[in-house]
Order: structure tokens, then sequence, then C-alpha cells
């Protein structure tokens, strides 16, 4: 497995920063400021309020004020990345980029400030009181030994958590490395030897940090550029160094390093050499962790050692210790119970989470990243990948729940189950939209057809969709090639999944029988009918669907959608004097749109129109969504009269003779469904609230409206919803992610109930 490094030139980097609105932050309000009341009630005089109550109970600036959410990135340019002190003004582009880091990854809100001075006890007195604006306060590029100082003495003057991620982010994401390296090199922490190599912040905060997870202290050797750190030494020497001294003769880091077990370099390039490597102990673990170079490379290291374990801070190289794995999360936690401070105990546990998450099979975006390699736990893969999306629901719990045991934690989190499920919906909304469907089909699983038995995205799916508590997966295809693709996967071959292979299954007969009975007058003889159950795995899978041996299936990975739902129209009939269509949901900037028909009918008729936007208004009623229904057109109530017009307004006539218990008017442009303002110009529309089902007038209409959202708007879109169908059927679209194929079998499942 391997990554390519991303080249950036001075100049895109330059026109990056300055395009648009310069820099990479804005701040947008959370509320309507539309009116003068909303005004009045944002300002004076109804701020008053609020004021009055933080007055009276300091504890409630987190309910009523961005306080809980909110982290203050501080340095003052003293050790800026690799390129050293440039200065408070220099810094501000990479404390920027950490608070663009904060919202992206955890949800968390951040803002910069960037201190202009050097002394210590100037730049405390600047910072501590900044407490009441700030639920956390993350220390960035500050110069040891400095940052010491100033971290500690801000955790005593502050009961807010302070956090110099130099130090800890580096030291919780290199301990998590180590505890997978340790299992999967079979060594234990209490009998191996370490050598840490540059006496800096993060050098400083690793050692310690790995003491506390169980290494003895004497098994622990820091060096700095002059050496070995021993008793008695007094050259270069601090506090700090002194903490971590010990009782040896060795005196040069060549020594140190002679049958050690684990080497972690925060220090410069080239400071290990192969040499050096191949004087280490079997099976050894190298961090080589300097940047932007490290100090000896993955390429180097195997070339005198196939046996050793080795990750960098770089992203082109396997096993990157990334600070991005830890501090949002760390923060996310620590923000949501109240926390006064993050502790040791926070620290080990978003250490353990990390090394557990590397652990676990990966989803297509963690794929994506290695580019289309996917991971496997192992030598090259011992550290989870930034944008794994799973980091946000496994991090801040443990990080939350340490917090809470260790007494530090001012809101305890009752229901963990219920706060993984919150973190998820923070950056996947189709998570926030359907988790109570999912809930629901949790308490009643089904027995859902995964007909593409044989392909790996489709085993992946069935697996989560088992994990997570949906049902019984069933897959469809032959039993020797899913192992084989189990097995290539690294997954457990025996994960008990329930396989059916169509050509000798024991239920072909009955099948046959079934899809005779309804085509043979349709121009299929016997042997025909025997031959589609044998051989289509969708008519098979609709098969055990439509006699009840399954409760609802899931198909569409390797084939179009028309063609599918061809395949499953011979078998299951729609619901009588229903519609087959297609509802896409449409997730964008904290709203949900369903769009009809994205699917199906071409060009509908007004009763299509009408028929789709009853049974639409029926799904999104079921989901737990109250519909008011659009009836598009390119015309807003009669305004430009064309004959395509006049079919929308046919619809709407329709719905008028008939008994509806949903809101719904057109024919209307999308503007003016979707728009409040817009809407207000015509005061007649029956539209309480701006429209969430939008029934379009032709098929070109609706995919083209949902791709534009997905690919221009950055929406979330799932689906098409296969409606109408007398039995659970979805038939996804091709190359559909694993995720999304996972949601849509829940929601079959849910259909089912």
């Amino acid at each position: 497995m391997s990554t390519k490094r991303t080249a950036v030139s001075d100049e895109e980097a330059l026109l990056f920063h300055a395009q648009g609105r310069p820099g990479k932050l804005e701040i947008i309000a959370t509320k309507p400021m539309a009116t003068q009341r909303d005004l009045s009630l944002a300002y004076s005089p109804g701020v008053a309020v609020p004021v009055h109550a933080i007055a009276a109970d300091p504890s409630t600036a987190y309910d009523y004020t961005t306080k809980g959410n909110l982290v203050a990135v501080i340095s003052n340019g003293t050790a800026i990345l690799g390129l050293g002190n440039l200065g408070a003004l220099a810094s501000k582009p990479v404390m920027e980029g950490k608070a663009v880091l904060f919202k992206r990854f955890a949800d968390v809100d951040s803002i910069d400030l960037e201190v202009d001075t050097e002394d210590v006890e100037e730049f405390i007195s600047a910072v501590r009181y900044l407490g009441p604006s700030f639920g956390g306060i993350n220390l960035e590029d500050i110069k040891a030994p400095e940052c010491f100082i100033i971290e500690s003495r801000l955790r005593e003057l502050m009961d807010i958590p302070v956090f110099h991620d130099d130090q800890h982010g580096t030291a919780i994401i290199a301990a998590a490395g180590l505890i997978n390296a340790l299992d999967l090199t079979g060594k234990s922490l209490k009998d191996i030897r370490v050598v840490v190599n540059g006496a800096g912040a993060a050098s400083i905060a690793c050692i310690e940090l790995v003491k506390r997870l169980g290494l003895p202290g004497e098994n622990a050797i820091l060096c700095d550029s002059k050496g070995v750190i021993y008793k008695g030494r007094t050259e270069g020497m601090n506090q700090w160094k002194s903490a971590h001294a010990v009782d040896t003769p060795l005196r040069s880091l060549e020594e140190a390093v002679k049958g050690a077990d684990v080497f972690l370099g925060l220090s410069v390039k080239g400071a290990m050499t192969r040499e050096m490597v191949a004087s280490m102990a079997p099976h050894p673990i190298i961090f080589a962790m300097a940047n932007p170079d490290p100090e000896i490379t993955p390429e180097e290291v195997e070339a005198v050692r196939g046996d050793a374990i080795v990750a960098t801070g770089r992203s082109d190289y396997p096993n990157q210790v990334n600070n991005v794995l830890g501090f949002p999360y760390i923060f996310r936690g620590a923000l949501d119970v109240r926390a006064r401070t993050i502790n040791d105990e926070m620290k080990l546990a978003a250490a353990k989470a990390i090394a557990a998450l590397a652990r676990e099979d990966v989803p297509d975006e963690v794929a994506a990243a290695y580019a289309g390699s996917r991971p496997q736990y192992g030598p090259k893969y011992i550290i989870p990948v930034p944008f794994d999306p799973r980091l946000i629901s496994h991090i801040p719990p443990a990080v939350a729940k340490a917090a809470m045991d260790s007494g530090v934690a001012r809101r305890p989190i009752v229901d963990m189950k219920t706060y993984r499920n919150e973190l998820s919906a923070r950056l996947d909304p189709a998570v926030a939209l359907f988790q109570r469907v999912f809930d629901e089909v949790r308490t009643v699983p089904k027995r859902v057809v995964f007909a593409e038995g044989e392909e790996e995205k489709t085993i992946r799916a069935a697996l989560a969709f088992r994990n997570s508590g949906y049902g019984t997966p069933v897959l469809v295809g032959r039993e020797e090639r899913i192992r084989e693709t189990i097995d290539a996967m690294g997954l457990d071959a025996e994960a008990g999944l329930e396989i059916h292979n169509a050509r000798n299954s024991t239920h072909n007969n009955r099948y046959t029988d079934l899809l005779y009975g309804r085509q043979r007058r349709h121009g299929l003889l016997h042997r025909d009918c025997s031959r589609l159950v044998n051989n289509d795995r969708n008519i098979f899978a609709a098969c055990m669907v439509a006699t009840g041996d399954a409760d609802a299936m899931v198909t569409g990975l390797t084939r179009s959608y028309a063609s599918v739902l061809e395949d499953v129209r011979r078998v299951i009939d729609p619901v009588q004097g229903r519609r087959v269509f297609g509802l896409s949901v449409v997730l964008s900037k904290g709203r949900t749109v369903y769009i009809a028909d994205t699917a199906v009918e071409e060009q509908p008729t007004a009763q299509d129109l009408a028929d789709i936007a009853r049974q639409s208004a029926d799904v999104v009623r079921r989901l737990g969504q109250e519909p008011r229904v659009a009836f598009l057109s390119y015309s807003n109530f009669g305004n430009r009269p064309r004959a395509s017009a006049q079919v929308v307004r046919n619809a709407v006539a329709i719905l008028d003779g008939l008994e509806t218990d949903f809101e719904y008017d057109g024919e209307m442009m999308i503007d003016t469904a979707l728009n409040r303002q817009l809407m207000a110009l015509y005061p007649f529309s029956r539209l309480s609230e701006p429209a969430n089902v939008l029934i379009m007038p032709s098929l070109d209409a609706s995919l083209t409206a949902a791709k534009i959202m997905k690919e221009l708007g950055g929406a979330t879109v799932i689906g098409p919803l296969l409606v109408g169908l007398s039995r659970p059927v979805q038939i996804v679209p091709l190359g559909t992610a694993v995720s999304d194929l996972v949601n849509l079998a829940a929601l079959t499942a849910y259909m089912a109930r």
C-alpha cells in the first residue's frame, strides 16, 4: 500500500489563501436576521434576558452562548511548524488552518488569536482572562521550554481545558500507533526498551505518555543533540529533561538504540542511520516523526530491516502520525462534558480509542484516501487516516467517559449510545435524518437479501448491516467465491454470513413455479423461468422476498437501475393502485428535501404527478416529517402559460378533488418553493412554510436537480428510494458507497416493518 504525495507550488498556496475572501474563516449567524423582530431578539432589548440569566448562574453561558462549542487557537509564533520563530503575525495562516480543521473534523467552532509577545508572563496574562469567552484553549507553535511553563500555569489559572497540541497531540497519536505496533510484534510495554530522540515539547510529552501507558521509567532513554540524558549530566539540561534522566553508561544515540525495541524520533533529518536500525532488537518499531523530513525514511529502514514497523509524520508514507486525528475529537469530548481540564486519563483514552479503530474494517472513505487501495490492520496500517468518518463517534465518547470517571466533567453524559449517534450526525446529515428509523429497525431486525453477494462492497455492507444490529444479511452468490473475497479483504472467513447459491438452492423449484405462474403469458417457458432463477441473482433475491423467505432486498451495484427494476418487476408487483417511482433525499445546509420522480417515469401525466405526490407524502410522513409538497414548473401560478405547465396545474386540480391530509401547491418555480421571502410574494399560496417535497415535471428535471445539488451544491443525496412495490426493494445507483448501501438496506428493512 502506498500513497502519492501532493505537490503544492508556492503560487498555488498563495492563491488558495488569497482568492475570494482572504484567509480561511468567516463568521456566519446561526439565528435568522431577516426582520426587525429578529434583531430585537438577537440584540436589544431581547439580549438582556440571557444576560441576566448568566449573571445569576454562570453555567447557563453554555446554554445561551457559543462558549460550549468555541475553542481559541492561540500562538505567539515562536515555533511555527518546522519554520522556527517567525513572529505572531506570520503564525496567523497556521492558526486559521487549525481552526478550519476543528470545524471540518469535529464541528468545533474556533477563533485564532495571535499574541505578539515572547515574554512568558505577558503571554500568560493575555490569555488567562479569556476564560469567559471560550470552552477551551488550544495552544500552538510555542517554543520549548516556554511552552511547558505557559501551559502549566494556564491550566492552574483557568477552569477550562488548556491543551498544547504540539506536545500532547503528537504524543497521543504516537502512543496509539505504538499500542498497535506492539500488538503486531507480540511485544509488551513492560519488557521493551524505548529510545526517544529530541528533547523538545513533543518529545517530552511522548516519553511521559508512554510511561503512563505502562513503560517502566528505567526502560526509557531520552536523547537530545548532545546525546543521552543521564543522571549527573549538567550540560544543556533543564528541569523537564532532568525528570527523565536515567542511570546508564550509554552516552550517544548510537549506543542507546543498540538492542532497543522502539525508536521515537522528534528531532532532525538524518539523526537515525541504517547502521543504527540494523543494531536494534528483532522486529524494531521506528517512528521517525521529524518534519518535513524524517530522521530516516521508510525506504532506508526497509533496505536493512524487513521486519521493522515504520511510521513518520508525512502523508506520503503509511502510518502518518497526524495530530488531526487527536485534537478536534479530544476537544469535542471535553467540551461536551464541560470539562475543567484535559488530563492524562483523557489523553490515554484517546490513544486507546484511536488504536482500536485501526483494527476495524475500513469504510470507502478511507479506501479513497489511499487512492482506492483499501488498507488492512498490519505493519503498514497501525494508525487510522484523518478522513476516517468514524473518528468522531469513537474518540470523543472515550475522552468524555475518561473525563467523567476522573471527576473533571461538569455535565456528565447519561446515555452514551445516544451521544455517539449525535456525534455521527454532526458530520453525516443522513445519520441525523434517519437515526430514529435506524433505532426502530434494531428493535425488530429483518432478513435483508443482498443480491450481488460476491461483490466486495456488498460483503462489507452486509457485515456492517449485521454489526449495526439491523438484522440478518443474506448474500446471494457462490459460497467459495464469497469466502475467497472475505479472505482477500483480511476479514474473518467464518463471519457467520448466510449465503445462498442460486444455482444449487433447494428453493429453486418453488421459485421457478412462482416465476412461471407470473410470466407464462408474457413469453416465457418453464425452462426459461428455471434458467432465470438459476442464473439471475436479482430474480432469485426477488423470489426470496416474494415468498417470504426474506423480508426485503437491496441490489443495483453492478447493473443499471432500469434493467434491475425490470428484473424485480417480473417477480414483484406494485401495490394495487400505486405508482412505482424514485424518491431522492437531498440534505443540504441543515435542510432536507425530497425530490420525485428520480428513477422511473420519463414524462409523467397529471394523474401520475398527483399519485406520486400522495405517495411521496406518505413516505415522508412515515420517515418522521410533515410533508409540504410543491409541484414545480418554470412558471409561478400561471404567469407564463404553456402546455407543460398545464400538466402541473392539472395535477394540482386532481388533488383538489381528492381528500388529502398534507399541504400542497403549484405550479411554482423551485426558488419560490424553497425561499420564504419569495413565497411571501404569493400570499394565496397554501404552503405554510417552504416546501420539503418537490414534484418534478419530468425525469430529466428531477435527475438534473438532484445531481446538481450533489456535485455543485455539496449536498448529500440518498437514493432514489424505490416507492410503490408491494414488497420492500431498494435499487442503489451504480458504484454506491458501502455506507450508503448500508443506509438503504436499513431503510428497506424499516419499510418491511
